[in-house]
């Protein structure tokens, strides 16, 4: 080394130790920031890159050296030669070891540019099951896992957008790929996931409803063309959106489906299963295709020796415990209803289990036959002849996936089920206990759906080879009709969507007892003589059951009022019914069950000497039997006296002409009234048991919600809407009635247009009101000054979406209420624990969400509306329209921050007031946040604040924000009045526009100060929204002013910054 180098590190001691502590400072500030990411992502459950674990280690080592050329300074600058002269042995030494450790740690910080810091991992206590009923306990099954891994992460991924799933019936697909849709609306991947099943018929209409329906879509237009339009604009409004079609066994037209695709929106993504890999490459074109196959012998035995239990330790049963686990060849579903029919069983049952499943499969190959081997196996341990054939039953519903109790009913009377049980009632009870039966046998989908089941693919196709040896014949794709001989022992025929084209010229099977045709083609040719030898109707004077329900008949025959021994008439959704003959429902003096629905009967009025040609209301108070009646009255003005009766324990009834028909739907018990008068309403309400569902529309003379429809206090009511009424006054006044436990199982209450409406509760209430309330929406009640007092709110511990919305009187939404609001200066806190959704919209005189007693000297101070009291651990949503206070949050950011850090959308708008939005330590908690919106807030300055005790620089992470947008901030001047960094690693849309005070990019180092001075004076500094390299280069849409779209026009920018950028607009501000 040449001496003049040597001697540089003589004279360069001082600048290269300066140079050493300025860079281990700024290698200390980078590992603060990867830090973060680090904790952020260990919070939701990611693996940390081994890379990065290791380069924290290597960082935090040369920092520990570091701080050693402090205490070998001061021993460098001891004196020698009796203080003549520095220590400059010491000195060089020192130096050169200096430079040495600038250029490591230099390189240390360069490495530190992580584009991702973890990999998303899904833990193994969150890994759920894959197939009905495995919820035992058992761990999760690691074959499973990679898939589902792998699924997710390409679902995350800009490449690929059509996924397939493949593998045997029963084998797991449609478990896994739900479990796929929990996990990435959990982990926010999509805004919306829906599911339909395809089938091996796929029905297109029935596809769009079901994907409608998860969307709250209601098809208005009759043609096909109108609704796939519709599906498809509702489909392209969510951003994110994953769209599951199950069980596809052809190609499926995606654009004659009403599902955009590809370039026509890049947001929805597509989930396939399919029990043939062929279809997903050669028809659906999936880009990526994952194969889920049997279960190792080792997984298999595990999953079953835990279900069984300790028996299988017994010696003499172990052996042949592991010959049947085998028998089910790493099939989970096979290995779970075995296990659980075979669990405490003796020795000689599991023998016979083991040579049932060896060798009684029929019309099965390979692993088909496997499964329908497992199925028979458990058919033929059910307990009795009954439960059997409504097994056998559930798989001819037209659509087992998603079947009606309704229809089981119906069948399984055709077919004799029931006939020593006499009345409907009770024959819906045993249908209830027989499908309960049939889901604890693991034959039948087990879900909390009362009225509605469903039966998995390959279960079914077993149920119909076993029913189609004697019983009953069911074929998806009959092509032409089978011979008289195959068919002659049959007692029940079902059949779908027949393509047949003509039907035979008769039926002549003397065992026939009931036979159910849907056929696919509208125009299908039914001979004049195909039911030659069945009676006219009016003659099946015994018949009990009759559906009409979804037929196009517009008059109903006079004859069926012959039909004396009727239990059950469905007219429901038959849209064109208009006339029902007089007197021919009174004639059915038997009927339990009347279901009309959706229809367009022209109620006639029952008068004196008036010839009528209509059936009227009257005639439904003579049924003395009737139990059950969904009926819509349009015209609420011939609504007559005493229409319905104390004995109707299930109904759907709607009065008024402002209703639609609703769909499906768990309450049993709806009430939806328009009345021009309340002439009725006591008699209504008293008659009705149990009502679960109400809604009120334009009904006169009520003041009082509660007591004066039911003193009782609507002790089952789950839903109240009450809307467009003047009259009301209160929802609840208990201040003058006999106090009872009202609204007990309130889930759900909406308040829109009550104009007159001072109090939704006037009075001191016990702990059990409201204590089952989900919900609450209120809208367009101007008198109303807060929802709820201090007393209620205690009462709200299951409160999930709050909303209210133009309301111009509304100063607090829950209120301090005076003497009834007991211990209310004990309390710390108000922790909303549930709460989800908090939207708050266009309350001109809100001044608190919560109010609070002040003290005299308080009283000037202007109020947050969130004060230090309030608290919201679960909060995903929050949005804030025109609301005029001047603080959001108080200055006490510690009690408040933990009820922030679930928030996912946070939206502010139209404040006149607002100068700054968050205190500096309430961002930090945004850990969740994805979506932030900042608009027309006309006197925002900045929008996070610097509190006292802050450091000089700040740094703020928005790990998971996707979409930001701020827009016309006049008086925008900086994000944060200090020296900042912000970082968005995941941002994809990014609008800014109207901002016209503030920069907007600016690149890393140019908008930080040249010297440490103005940091260490604390002088504001006004930098740039954004340093384009923290920006990210996700960036996939980008709204800006037409003057911030200069840097980019110049090239000042990276290009990598733009590299994903697929829409760049610009605003015209001037227009």
């Amino acid at each position: 080394m040449g001496k003049g180098k040597q001697f540089g590190y003589f004279c360069c001691y001082k600048s290269n130790f300066d140079h050493l502590t300025k860079e281990v400072e700024k290698l200390r500030e980078r590992r603060e920031s990867v830090q973060h990411r680090v904790d952020f992502a260990k919070e939701n459950g990611e693996e940390i890159e081994q890379s990065v674990e290791n380069w924290l280690i290597s960082v935090d080592k040369i920092v520990e050296e570091a701080g050693k050329f402090v205490e070998d300074d001061e021993e460098a600058n001891n004196p020698c030669f009796k203080g003549l002269c520095p220590n400059l042995k010491n000195r060089h030494q020192l130096s050169k070891k200096a430079a040495k450790e600038v250029k490591a740690i230099v390189e240390l910080q360069d490495e530190g540019n992580f584009d991702r810091v973890s990999v998303r991992g899904i833990s193994r206590d969150r890994l759920v099951a894959y197939t009905e009923s495995y919820n035992e306990g058992h761990d999760f099954i690691e074959s499973r896992e990679s898939i589902l891994n792998d699924i997710l992460d390409a679902l995350r991924g800009p490449y690929v957008s059509m996924i397939g799933v493949y593998g045997m019936a029963g084998i797991g697909k449609t478990t896994l790929v739900k479990e796929v849709a929990r996990l990435a609306k959990e982990g926010r991947i999509f805004d919306e996931v829906v599911f339909a099943e395809v089938s091996q018929t796929p029905d297109l209409k029935r596809i769009r409803r079901e994907i409608a329906d998860q969307l709250g879509l209601n098809f208005c237009e009759e043609s096909d063309s109108e609704r796939i339009m519709m599906l498809c604009d509702r489909l392209k409004r969510e951003k994110k959106i994953l769209v599951i079609l199950d069980d596809i066994w052809t190609s499926l037209d995606l654009e004659r489906t009403g599902i955009p695709f590809g370039d026509v929106h890049r947001g929805c993504k597509i989930l396939v299963t399919s029990r043939r890999r062929d279809v997903l490459v050669s028809e659906m074109h999936c880009q990526n295709n994952y194969c889920v196959s049997v279960l190792n012998k080792e997984e298999a035995w595990s999953l079953f020796s835990k279900v069984v239990g300790n028996c299988v330790e017994d010696p003499d049963l172990q052996t042949v415990a592991i010959q049947v686990a085998n028998e089910c060849g790493g099939l989970p579903i096979a290995i779970l209803t075995v296990a659980r029919t075979l669990r405490n069983k003796p020795l000689f049952v599991w023998k016979k289990a083991l040579q049932e499943l060896r060798f009684s499969a029929r019309n099965f190959t390979g692993l088909e036959a496997l499964l329908g081997s497992t199925i028979e196996l458990i058919y033929n341990n059910l307990e009795g002849e009954e439960l059997k054939l409504t097994f056998l039953l559930c798989s001819l519903m037209k659509h087992p996936c998603d079947a009606p109790i309704m229809d089981l009913l119906k069948y399984g009377t055709g077919l004799g089920l029931f006939e020593d049980i006499y009345t409907m009632q009770e024959r819906r009870d045993r249908v209830y206990a027989l499908v309960r039966g049939l889901k604890d046998n693991c034959l039948l989908h087990d879900d909390d759906t009362a009225d509605w089941f469903s039966m998995l693919g390959f279960v079914r196709n077993v149920a119909i080879s076993i029913a189609s040896i004697n019983l009953m014949v069911r074929n998806d794709a009959l092509i032409e009709w089978p011979n008289k001989d195959m068919l002659k022992n049959c007692i029940a025929i079902f059949l779908h969507d027949i393509n047949t084209g003509e039907l035979p010229e008769g039926l002549e099977y003397p065992h026939l007892t009931s036979f159910c045709m849907n056929p696919k083609d509208p125009f299908l040719h039914i001979p004049d003589n195909f039911f030659a030898d069945i009676a006219i109707i009016g003659n099946l004077k015994n018949l009990e059951i009759l559906s009409l329900c979804c037929s196009d008949i517009e008059q109903l025959p006079r004859e069926i009022g012959e039909l004396t021994q009727l239990k059950l008439l469905d007219l429901s959704n038959c849209s064109k019914l208009k006339v029902i003959p007089p007197n021919v429902i009174s004639s059915l003096s038997q009927l339990e069950e009347l279901y009309l629905g959706n229809t367009s009967v022209e109620w006639e009025f029952e008068g004196l000497n008036l010839e009528r040609n209509n059936a009227s209301l009257q005639e439904l108070s003579i049924l003395s039997h009737l139990t059950t009646l969904e009926i819509h009255i349009r015209d609420a003005v011939i609504l007559p006296k005493g229409l319905f009766s104390q004995k109707l324990a299930r109904y759907k009834i709607l009065v008024g002409d402002v209703w639609d028909w609703p769909g499906k739907s768990e309450n049993t018990r709806t009430l939806k009234l328009k009345l021009p008068t309340n002439i009725y309403l006591d008699e209504i309400i008293m008659n009705l048991k149990e009502i679960e569902e109400l809604y009120l529309d334009e009904v006169p003379g009520i003041e009082n919600v509660l007591y004066e429809l039911d003193r009782k206090g609507l002790p089952a009511l789950k839903h109240l809407r009450a809307q467009n009424n003047p009259f009301i006054l209160c929802i609840v006044d208990s201040m003058a009635q006999v106090r009872c436990n009202a609204f007990p199982v309130l889930e759900s209450m909406f308040l829109h247009n009550l104009i007159h409406l001072e109090k939704i509760c006037d009075g001191l209430l016990t702990a059990e009101f409201f204590s089952k309330l989900r919900i609450i929406k209120v809208r367009n009640c101007d008198k109303l000054k807060n929802i709820f007092s201090f007393s209620i709110v205690r009462g709200l511990p299951q409160l999930q979406i709050l909303k209210v919305i133009k309301c111009n009187n509304m100063e607090e939404i829950f209120s301090f209420g005076g003497e009834d609001d007991v211990g209310y200066n004990e309390v710390d806190k108000i922790e909303f624990g549930q709460l989800r959704s908090l939207i708050l919209k266009f309350l001109p005189q809100l001044t608190s969400f919560y109010a609070q007693l002040k003290s005299s000297d308080e009283l000037d101070t202007p109020k947050p509306l969130f004060n230090e009291r309030v608290v919201f651990p679960n909060l995903e949503t929050l949005e804030l329209y025109a609301i005029n206070t001047e603080r959001i949050w108080h200055n006490q950011p510690v009690a408040v921050s933990p009820g922030i850090r679930n928030l996912t959308r946070l939206i502010v708008h139209g404040s006149e007031k607002i100068k700054y939005l968050f205190p500096s330590s309430i961002v930090r908690n945004f850990v969740q946040l994805q979506h932030l919106e900042i608009c027309h807030c006309t006197v925002l300055e900045e929008i996070v604040s610097k509190e006292r005790g802050e450091e000089a620089t700040a740094t703020f992470v928005f790990p998971k924000v996707t979409y930001l947008k701020l827009c016309n901030l006049s008086e925008l001047i900086t994000f944060y009045p200090g020296i900042h960094t912000l970082e968005w690693p995941l941002l994809k849309r990014l609008e800014v526009y109207g901002c016209n005070k503030v920069k907007i990019f600016t690149s890393e180092f140019l908008s930080f100060p040249k010297n440490s001075e103005e940091i260490q004076r604390n002088i504001p500094t006004q930098q740039a929204l954004f340093l384009v390299e923290k920006v990210g280069s996700h960036l996939e849409e980008l709204k800006l002013s037409g003057k911030d779209i200069t840097m980019i026009r110049e090239g000042r920018l990276p290009t990598y910054l733009f590299q994903n950028l697929k829409i760049l607009e610009v605003v015209n501000e001037k227009l």
